[in-house]
């Protein structure tokens, strides 16, 4: 588990996405240009929740996500998604 010193507020988490895939399932090398965002990733830090909605996600999780869901967040080199609980779609 990687160790961040980012605290997301209220209902909100940080999510690190799953690297972009490179090769498809046939061997066919993806470019750069035309590799697709992925839509899951690990929870790395949640929020307390709201005061009447405690929170369903914990860390460690492996959750789906909306394509354009969260804001992008670099920090020490890594990049991060940090979103509310809501948009997130599944555990997995």
């Amino acid at each position: 588990m990687v160790e961040v010193k980012i605290k997301p507020l209220a209902d909100r988490v940080l999510v690190q996405p799953d690297p972009a895939e490179t090769k498809t399932a046939s061997g066919i090398i993806i470019p750069d240009t035309a590799k697709e965002k992925p839509q899951k990733g690990t929870i790395i830090a949640v929020g307390q929740g709201k005061k009447d909605e405690p929170m369903n996600l914990k860390e460690g999780d492996r959750v789906l996500y909306g394509k354009y869901s969260g804001t992008e967040l670099k920090w020490e080199g890594e990049e991060y998604l940090i979103m509310r609980e809501s948009d997130v779609i599944a555990i997995i």
